[in-house]
Parts: C-alpha cells; sequence; structure tokens
C-alpha cells in the first residue's frame, strides 16, 4: 500500500506505525538508522531476503516519506528522511534501543558487519 505522503508534513501516525508493522520494513529501517545510508545489496545481505522483496517494501518507505533514495551507478542506496516528524525519530530511536538484543535486529547488524565488499569496495559486484 502507498499513501504518497510527505515527510514532516501529513504523516499520519496509523500509517507510520503500519509500515513498521513489517518485520522487513522494520528491520530495514533499524539498519539505515544505525548506519547512516545502506545500498540494497547490504539489506539484501544482512537480513537474508531476495533483492527483489526488499526493493518492494523499500520503494513503499520511499512513497510513503520515511526514507530517501540515492542512485549511484547501477545501485541505490536509502537513509531515513532527514523531515521525518519528531515523533517519528522518537518511535524509530525508541525501538531500536529496545529491540537491540533481541532476534533477529541483532543479526541483522552482526551479519552486515561481517559482509565482504560493502559499500566503498565492490559492493553489489
Amino acid at each position: 500500500m502507498i499513501w504518497h505522503i510527505l515527510a514532516g508534513m501529513n504523516l499520519q501516525s496509523s500509517q507510520f506505525f503500519q509500515l513498521l508493522s513489517d518485520e522487513t520494513r522494520l528491520r530495514s529501517l533499524l539498519l539505515m538508522r544505525q548506519e547512516g545510508e545502506l545500498c540494497v545489496c547490504e539489506l539484501t545481505h544482512a537480513l537474508g531476503v531476495s533483492q527483489p522483496k526488499i526493493s518492494r517494501h523499500l520503494a513503499g518507505l520511499r512513497d510513503a516519506g520515511v526514507v530517501l533514495d540515492r542512485r549511484s551507478s547501477q545501485w541505490v542506496y536509502y537513509r531515513l528522511h532527514p523531515d521525518l516528524p519528531e515523533w517519528a525519530c522518537q518511535v524509530i530511536e525508541a525501538t531500536a534501543a529496545g529491540v537491540a538484543d533481541h532476534e533477529p535486529f541483532s543479526s541483522d547488524r552482526a551479519a552486515l558487519a561481517n559482509m565482504p565488499n560493502r559499500p566503498g569496495a565492490a559492493c553489489c559486484a
């Protein structure tokens, strides 16, 4: 479901929580919160899911105004939208703190940290 919401302007809490209710989107957002910006290949590696599934969920987050994307060559990088409402940022921060030591979130961070050829090297090659 796509809501076409501009971050910081019309983001409705019910829509935001619906986005967070999906595990793939939540895991992706928490990794972006930690890392700042991630390539699709990093998310597929860390979460252990297919590229089409990650891309579909990221497109929904982007269309809702929760994340921004940036293309670099053939790769697409995502980051949290800098204009998210403060309440949404607080929800993401509190969630990250609350699940930091729980699965699958701790494994996601470990998998990402151990990923060979991360951006800056030969990402997605």
